[in-house]
């Protein structure tokens, strides 16, 4: 479960150690120039200090998943019970995936928009939404719009969704590019000269899951030549 696109939500037993439940890229403290004050709402929320339910909205590669599985990882680490749902995966039966996570202290819904339009997943998640409530479960929520601009077709989701406290995210710009790969190939024990990050941020995609799955593509690369990751080994290993 170390690559950004694993589901913990569906692989995870309660009984597994947190390193392996959520990946150790994803943590509030990695967040990388996150908006004013949205690291503290995130972790209060997810520690169960406060009542605000979160809404981060933003396009795709923005870093919602990184901060759903962070949240998670927070929660967890206080003692709390934490589950990570990714909405496209339960698309058509997301009721019985719903129902699966009840008991949870935090839920954290990622991709609303895949369920736009579903109507028998709408009413899940409405139901699903009331029943948190009353259970006094936290629930985190992402998506890449706003709730009235999602196309939900049924009011009373959207009308539970408009009332979280909504954190908006940006694209990375190419400072904070830099720090997601300098920080991320710290961790892996990889060695990023400046030469070779700068000749990295003029071909890579921006969003956050290609950063991560590039890294760990030239990790096993480098191990498996016993190289450093020069622009020469780049040039060789990507192609480009």
């Amino acid at each position: 479960m170390s690559r950004s696109g694993d589901d913990p939500s569906l692989r995870a037993s309660p009984q597994m150690p947190l390193a392996l439940r959520f990946p150790p890229d994803q943590r509030l403290e990695t967040w990388v120039a996150p908006p004013p004050g949205a690291a503290a709402l995130v972790r209060a929320a997810a520690r169960g200090q406060r009542g605000d339910w979160l809404y981060l909205t933003g396009p795709a590669g923005t870093g919602k998943t990184h901060v759903l599985l962070a949240a998670c990882a927070e929660a967890e680490a206080a003692g709390r019970r934490a589950a990570y749902l990714p909405l496209a995966v339960a698309r058509g039966r997301l009721a019985h995936a719903l129902a699966a996570l009840e008991g949870h202290d935090l839920l954290a819904l990622d991709g609303i928009e895949a369920i736009a339009g579903q109507r028998e997943d709408e009413v899940a998640l409405f139901d699903a939404h009331n029943r948190a409530r009353a259970a006094g479960t936290t629930v985190l929520y992402a998506a890449r719009d706003i709730p009235e601009a999602l196309g939900l077709t049924l009011p009373d989701l959207r009308s539970r969704l408009g009332q979280c406290v909504r954190i908006p995210l940006a694209p990375l710009d190419e400072a904070g590019r830099r720090e997601v790969l300098r920080q991320r190939a710290q961790r892996r024990g990889l060695v990023l000269e400046e030469a070779a990050l700068d000749w990295l941020l003029r071909r890579v995609e921006r969003d956050l899951g290609s950063l991560t799955a590039l890294l760990d593509r030239l990790d096993r690369a480098s191990l498996a030549a016993q190289r450093r990751i020069t622009v020469p080994f780049l040039r060789q290993t990507l192609g480009l």
